[in-house]
């Protein structure tokens, strides 16, 4: 068993929640690079020196609470003999050591603490860490942040570290002095990992939440440097005294605390309060699934999608920076955010969303008909283009994201409310206003199904209490297509497996829904055996025929299903058959 002090018990903090430490460095004029403040996460009982847990729940008091953390100020309850020896004791730097600009919390502060009621992990927040190896971990990568490790500019972020002393996330920047040499002085924010690989993917996070820390350290350092300007100009009068030594002309006033440069003091608290966030945040964003054998291809194509839409938005994101970058060399000033504009300016005009109006299918079964719900469920198997024309947006929108559970996500292609109509090849589920105009050849077609919602006349009004939601029964639904489909017609296999579900009243909707899955999963194999078979092995019409009759699917809607199911395959899937056709292994003769 360890022992309190022990190096494995130290490293817990950095192996817990978010295996992170966040700190304040600063570069002093006098003793070099210094630890300001850090944060770290404690799962287990305070360490040694920080309070018990009666100690810290008896000398705390509540300042707030956010998303789910509860900020308090932590008061060590140490015994006369425990005070006459903290000093030596510490492994910080002595006092002797140490200048304002190199001292954030006064002696004697207690430092803060967080709970988070979720997880019932603790955020510590103090000059240095308690224990001598953490201590020794994060002095090293302050020297590293603010000496070597450096990237051109000096101001802004890199990357460095080992597998001994962990990896670093280091953002360097320059805060406003009217005294400091340069009038400014250096500083870093550093977060420091076990885990390389989580730190890199953490790295965008990290940048962007980092830099607005900065930008508001700068932003009020700034307003004080040119209020200390207007007043007492430095530059001229360093000018008059070019000749008398730097050290000398400033009277004492080379160390200045961060709180004094930015005439804020509750700075401490409220940084930390962003460094507890920090951690929280970044470690709840990344999770780890556990996947039960190889991932379905619904599974594939959302991340495929998930990754063209970032890179979508990271390249409208270059365009626009590119944009403001032209505008400010032409002289023109970016359009800036009114003052008093917030992330919670608009909350008064939020309103809740409407509830689903369509529950599930065998909700819409019940209230369309099973004959319209029928031909509605075959054109949008056989991949035809489902058109809904109603004035309520919500509406079509819930009646969408009912019909896309029949099919593969990648077959599914939707524009939820247009105001004209779009073609088939655009999308497979359009919703549309009552006058916006459809094409005639398009109501005459066999590839297109139309739902027309209208306002019910007062007779045909469902009583009240119906099991209908209310919204539903003020309209009337009128399906309509260019090629109905018979009653006696069988359809494509998985519909009638699909009906049978919906028509047994022993299961309930949630078992319907998990046997949907299993349909198109089964489906979804059919399709990669007959795309393997037919895409790239090349075999004949007749071998072909022959496939379809083993796999049950030779009426001619299967073979229109498959073939429509098969543009919902994943890239990752085509991708890897058609090299694993195009390698030289694949091509030697089997023995």
């Amino acid at each position: 068993m360890a022992s309190p002090s022990s190096p494995q018990q130290a490293w817990h903090s950095l192996q817990g929640a978010m295996n992170a430490i966040v700190a304040l460095c600063h570069f002093c004029e006098l003793h070099g690079p210094r630890t300001l403040f850090c944060t770290e996460v404690l799962h287990a009982p305070l360490p040694q020196g920080a309070g018990s847990g009666d100690g810290a729940g008896r000398g705390e008091h509540a300042e707030e609470e956010e998303g789910g953390i509860q900020m308090s100020s932590r008061l060590r309850a140490h015994s006369p003999a425990e005070g006459a020896s903290a000093e030596s004791s510490s492994p910080g730097p002595k006092k002797s050591d140490m200048c304002e600009g190199c001292r954030s919390l006064a002696a004697g502060h207690p430092g803060y603490i967080s709970h988070d009621k979720e997880t019932s992990i603790k955020y510590v927040s103090h000059q240095h860490p308690n224990h001598p190896q953490l201590f020794s971990i994060v002095r090293q990568a302050c020297v590293r942040s603010l000496s070597c490790e450096v990237c051109p500019g000096r101001e802004g972020p890199i990357f460095f570290g080992d597998e001994q002393h962990g990896f670093v996330f280091s953002h360097t920047f320059f805060i406003k002095d009217s005294l400091a040499r340069g009038f400014q002085r250096w500083y870093s924010i550093i977060a420091i990992m076990m885990d390389r690989i989580y730190l890199i993917n953490s790295w965008p996070f990290l940048l962007g939440k980092i830099r607005g820390i900065i930008d508001e350290l700068q932003g009020k350092a700034l307003k004080v440097f040119e209020a200390e300007q207007f007043g007492c100009p430095q530059r001229a009068q360093r000018m008059n005294t070019a000749f008398t030594p730097f050290l000398h002309q400033r009277n004492g006033n080379a160390a200045r605390s961060l709180t004094s440069l930015t005439n804020d003091d509750s700075l401490w608290a409220c940084l930390h309060t962003s460094f507890a966030w920090l951690l929280k945040a970044c470690g709840s964003r990344l999770t780890e699934k556990l996947l039960e054998g190889a991932p379905t291809e619904d599974t594939l194509v959302q991340m495929e999608q998930l990754a063209d839409l970032e890179e979508e938005s990271e390249s409208w994101g270059s365009s626009e920076a590119g944009e403001e970058e032209k505008e400010g060399a032409e002289g023109r000033e970016p359009t800036k955010c009114p003052a008093d504009s917030s992330l919670l300016s608009d909350c008064g005009n939020w309103q809740p969303r409407k509830l689903s109006v369509f529950k599930s299918l065998r909700h819409m079964r019940q209230v369309l008909g099973a004959p319209s719900f029928r031909t509605l469920a075959w054109h949008v198997l056989m991949g035809n283009q489902v058109i809904w024309k109603s004035r309520d947006a919500d509406l079509v929108h819930s009646a969408f994201e009912v019909l896309r559970t029949m099919l593969p996500v990648g077959c599914v292609r939707v524009i939820p409310y247009s105001s004209q109509y779009e073609e088939a090849y655009r999308c497979n589920f359009l919703g549309l206003g009552p006058h916006v105009q459809i094409p005639p050849h398009v109501l005459a077609s066999e590839f297109a199904v139309v739902v027309e919602v209208h306002t019910a006349a007062r007779s045909s009004l469902q009583p009240a209490g119906c099991e209908d939601e209310p919204s539903l029964s003020k309209h009337e639904f009128v399906v309509t297509s260019g090629s109905a489909v018979a009653a006696d017609r069988a359809g494509p296999t998985i519909l009638s497996k699909v009906e049978a579900a919906l028509t047994n009243q022993n299961l309930s909707v949630d078992v319907v829904d998990q046997c949907l899955v299993c349909l198109k999963e089964e489906w979804m194999n059919k399709v990669k055996v007959l795309f393997k078979f037919t895409k790239v092995d090349s075999r004949p019409k007749e071998d072909t025929q022959k496939l379809l009759s083993i796999l049950g699917a030779s009426e001619e809607d299967n073979v229109k299903l498959l073939k429509f199911w098969m543009t919902g395959l994943s890239k990752t899937y085509k991708s890897h058959l058609l090299s694993t056709v195009r390698s030289p292994m694949a091509s030697e003769p089997r023995s």
